[in-house]
């Protein structure tokens, strides 16, 4: 939708008047020479003038506003289905923007054109038919076959598109696909997310957005129909830099949580008040009052499930290893990441791989029996 052009004011069409026989133009006059009813005319006319003008400006005013905003409720499209990517998606919806979606495993877009999504073949389908659009995948080389691949994205994108990552990817290639997309005239801002399953379906995740600043109110327009905290954290990469970071620790603290769990119950204490111990004490964290691992502590949580569903340990290595990789390039020392990475990563070589990363307390359990 092309910006409107300016308008001077000084170019505002001047209404001319008549009251009696004196003929009168819309600016601050003297009344001075009126008497009786003209003048009392002339105030009601100047009073109704003053409103059009008012209304007026606040039109203008709300020209000049970024069309990409004015652009509320227009199509949107989404590439990336899976976990996270489904009840991002249903949340567009449920705001009344119309989805174009596609994924590589069509099963998966099957709940969501039941909905109302309009379902393509390919992400370069999507980009020829809307000009925001919104993508959630596994990994780094996805993201890049999404982006420039024979059927991606900047196979048909349209100048003055947004195109908005989020998924969790090295930060290298954010400023990758950012720069591959400006030479295309579109616009790639870098929004992974926190919060898991539970909040994307709630609509409750926090975006972590890095890229042009003047693009940011854009993309928090529809960020915040699917999250509860959109926060700029500036050029493109620093959302991928601050996603890295929160999982590091996130791993971290899970880990931490599991080994505090399990040994208070070979000590004899019942999970569940432990946890509640835990949770009114310093120790507490997200993983102890909101993620527990601990099955039969927590309700709707994916230890409850058998540790089905939510953040998979595959994910989580894929992260710690991002992690890994950006310690190295700025030389941080991160020796408790470096743990965690190795501990996901023999839980995946161990039977974990498909399951939530909250099922490091069944490994460490399984390790003590050992």
């Amino acid at each position: 939708m092309p910006r409107l052009p300016h308008r001077s004011l000084d170019a505002t069409p001047k209404t001319r008047y008549r009251i009696g026989s004196t003929s009168l133009i819309q600016h601050p006059i003297s009344c001075q020479c009126l008497r009786g009813r003209e003048q009392r005319s002339m105030a009601a006319v100047l009073r109704g003038s003053r409103k059009l003008w008012r209304r007026w400006s606040n039109h203008v005013g709300l020209a000049l506003v970024s069309s990409r905003s004015m652009a509320s409720k227009t199509q949107v499209g989404f590439v990336g289905l899976g976990n996270m990517g489904n009840p991002m998606a249903k949340n567009l919806l449920k705001h009344g923007y119309p989805v174009i979606a596609t994924d590589v495993f069509p099963e998966s877009c099957k709940e969501i054109q039941e909905l109302g999504a309009q379902i393509l073949d390919s992400p370069a389908e999507v980009a020829d038919k809307a000009d925001r659009i919104i993508t959630m995948l596994p990994s780094s080389p996805n993201v890049i076959e999404v982006y420039t691949g024979p059927n991606g994205i900047l196979k048909k994108v349209k100048k003055g598109s947004l195109l908005i990552d989020s998924s969790t990817i090295d930060p290298a290639v954010s400023k990758e696909m950012a720069a591959a997309a400006e030479k295309m005239g579109a616009v790639f801002m870098d929004a992974p997310v926190s919060g898991g399953v539970g909040a994307a379906s709630s609509g409750k995740l926090t975006f972590m957005v890095g890229g042009p600043e003047e693009e940011f109110p854009a993309t928090k327009e529809l960020l915040s129909c699917m999250g509860a905290n959109v926060v700029y954290c500036g050029q493109v990469g620093t959302g991928q830099a601050a996603k890295i970071c929160n999982n590091m620790l996130l791993a971290i603290g899970m880990i931490g949580t599991s080994e505090t769990m399990n040994l208070g119950i070979r000590l004899g204490l019942d999970p569940k008040l432990l946890a509640k111990i835990l949770n009114m004490s310093s120790g507490r964290c997200w993983s102890s009052d909101t993620y527990n691992p601990v099955p039969g502590v927590m309700e709707g949580v994916p230890s409850a499930n058998n540790y089905q569903g939510g953040f998979g340990t595959t994910l989580m290595a894929k992260d710690l290893g991002l992690a890994q990789n950006t310690a190295t390039n700025t030389r941080t020392p991160v020796p408790m990441g470096a743990l965690a990475h190795q501990v996901y990563r023999m839980m995946c070589a161990r039977g974990y791989a498909g399951k939530d990363f909250s099922s490091v307390f069944q490994f460490l359990r399984e390790e003590d029996s050992q």
